[in-house]
């Protein structure tokens, strides 16, 4: 396989993981996605950011959340359930083991 048609083939396949989190599946939480794989929407976006840094493309946190969840992130958020406590605490651990130190 080419380059060009890997690349197309990831890009499908990445659209098809942001429709099922955002369309088929949006009840599952970020911090639940976080505690059981270590990645959530967040990390999407923000991998995307990165990749566009990564090509001299100027994004900001919040251009590229808008752009992965396709509304305003404060928007996305106001619609999402409050985490309990539990939660909060493994999201934690699991944000430290797969992002890093919380600044």
């Amino acid at each position: 396989m080419d380059d060009a048609t890997r690349t197309e083939i990831e890009a499908a396949a990445f659209r098809r993981l942001r429709q099922h989190l955002m369309e088929e599946r949006p009840d599952v939480q970020n911090i639940d996605l976080m505690n059981l794989a270590g990645f959530c929407r967040n990390c999407l976006s923000r991998w995307m950011q990165e990749a566009a840094a990564e090509r001299g493309i100027e994004m900001s946190k919040d251009e590229a959340r808008e752009d992965f969840y396709g509304m305003p992130y404060d928007d996305w958020k106001a619609k999402q359930p409050e985490a309990d406590a539990a939660k909060q605490t493994a999201y934690e651990v699991a944000y430290t083991q797969n992002v890093g130190s919380r600044k």
